[in-house]
């Protein structure tokens, strides 16, 4: 409203507004959302919405712009933010499945009109607005550790017959484990946060904090709903699928020296590691190992939802590792599926790599394991430019878009990136120091990035495009 004032006015343009919006977006990199609806259902996308777009494309400089797609949205956004997208190459505007967050939310007992007013709060994470208090994107399960411990949990068992679905069983069990733990740990959190490191900020712009006199994460909101998300789903299923091919049914190795071989890194074993590592991968279509990251997400969600924590705080489960994918492969052993020791688990909900396969397999795969509760897992996708381009190149992209979303996709993070260019400034960043990449659920500098996270970046892109 303050815009069509102004503009009605005659004391703002357009063109002065979209100076005052990247000047915004510029010293506020904050996340923000456009179009969506609001409690009724109305989509809310108006001239302000193109806007905001066109300040960010002026601006060329990381922004957090998610784009809401559901039913009701002005396809002239969607298509201006692919545009944008491809001509930029910054890895902004990202894309938000708009009606598969909505339903999800409501499972966990809200109204729908409730629902439609959470909003695009953080890489991954949505909130109600001054009324929400979420704690998204702390926690983490690192899904290989738990695999990891059942693992070896199984081959020092020597009363158990070594099977896929023994192992399976020890999965679960201590998957349950972490998941009690972190409940725990949720609790004694929100315990004691507002003594150690009360929400000042949000105090000042939530309802309610002020009036009751109560920190945020205190009791001072309306809304508590805590995340857990679960990451490195790819390197789990397909460690799976591993074992069922080349140990169980192929037995071209046997469990003991599947178990030696891990011990020892693959150490004067490439043959097997090769072996292990070549098989049909999570993210390629259709695939064993497709299966095993359904049923993982299937196991991961029920056990989350099965009960509150003790303080009675509903949980919301979610895929997302944001940039933790190297710490938590640094305390991870060799894994079956042909990893070494110490190197990254797979991002998020996405394949390992090098191993996924056209962007249509992943946007499958990916809208497969959802969690469906009301936060993201998202799709990562690496594209080159020229794919957009020719005859009808963003109808595409926006077909693979609103697919992704009708199969029950959550996010698309999208790189717009040709691999020469990634290549030369992986090996000097000097060389464009305003190259930026969307790197998890947050766009950067290239040239900012640690050395591990260019790898990763560079991997995905390079897989992307072979």
């Amino acid at each position: 409203p303050f815009y069509e004032r102004d503009i009605a006015a005659g004391i703002l343009t357009d063109e002065e507004a979209i100076f005052h919006l990247a000047c915004l977006l510029l010293n506020d990199t904050q996340y923000f959302q456009l179009g969506g609806p609001d409690a009724s259902g109305k989509d809310v996308t108006n001239r302000l919405s193109f806007l905001v777009l066109e300040a960010a494309h002026r601006l060329k400089t990381p922004v957090n712009i998610g784009i809401f797609v559901h039913k009701g949205l002005d396809p002239k956004l969607l298509r201006r933010g692919i545009e944008i997208l491809f001509e930029d190459k910054k890895g902004s505007p990202k894309f938000l499945g708009g009606d598969s967050i909505i339903e999800g939310f409501v499972k966990n007992g809200y109204p729908v009109e409730l629902a439609r007013e959470r909003a695009y709060s953080g890489c991954h994470w949505f909130a109600i607005p001054g009324r929400e208090y979420t704690l998204n994107d702390c926690v983490k399960i690192n899904f290989a550790k738990v695999f990891e411990v059942a693992f070896w949990e199984l081959m020092e068992d020597r009363e158990v017959e070594p099977s896929v679905e023994e192992l399976w069983r020890r999965f679960e069990k201590h998957l349950r484990k972490a998941i009690d733990v972190v409940r725990e740990g949720l609790d004694f959190h929100m315990e004691h946060m507002h003594e150690v490191f009360p929400e000042l900020v949000l105090d000042l712009l939530c309802y309610g904090p002020i009036e009751k006199g109560l920190d945020a994460s205190n009791g001072g909101v309306e809304y508590y709903n805590l995340c857990i998300d679960g990451a490195g789903i790819g390197t789990v299923a397909d460690s799976f699928a591993a074992i069922e091919q080349r140990v169980e049914k192929e037995k071209r190795l046997t469990w003991q020296q599947l178990a030696e071989h891990l011990k020892n890194d693959f150490k004067d074993a490439e043959e097997v590691r090769l072996m292990l590592r070549n098989i049909p991968r999570y993210g390629s279509g259709g695939t064993r190992a497709d299966e095993w990251a359904v049923r993982i997400a299937q196991t991961f969600t029920r056990l989350v939802k099965e009960k509150p924590t003790r303080r009675g705080y509903n949980l919301i489960p979610g895929l997302f590792s944001w940039a933790s994918m190297i710490s938590m492969g640094k305390t991870v052993g060799a894994t079956p599926n042909g990893r070494h020791a110490g190197e990254p688990i797979s991002q998020g909900a996405n394949p390992e790599p090098g191993f996924g396969g056209s962007p249509t397999s992943l946007a499958v795969a990916v809208a497969s394991v959802q969690c469906g509760y009301g936060n993201t897992v998202a799709l990562q996708l690496d594209m080159e430019p020229i794919l957009a381009k020719g005859e009808n190149g963003i109808e595409k992209i926006e077909a693979l878009i609103i697919g992704h979303f009708k199969m029950g996709g959550t996010m698309i993070n999208m790189n717009v990136i040709d691999k020469d260019k990634i290549l030369e400034a992986h090996e000097d960043p000097s060389k464009y120091p305003d190259l930026i990449v969307r790197v998890t659920g947050f766009s950067a500098y290239f040239a900012s990035l640690s050395k591990d996270l260019r790898q990763i970046v560079v991997d995905r892109i390079l897989s992307e495009e072979s």
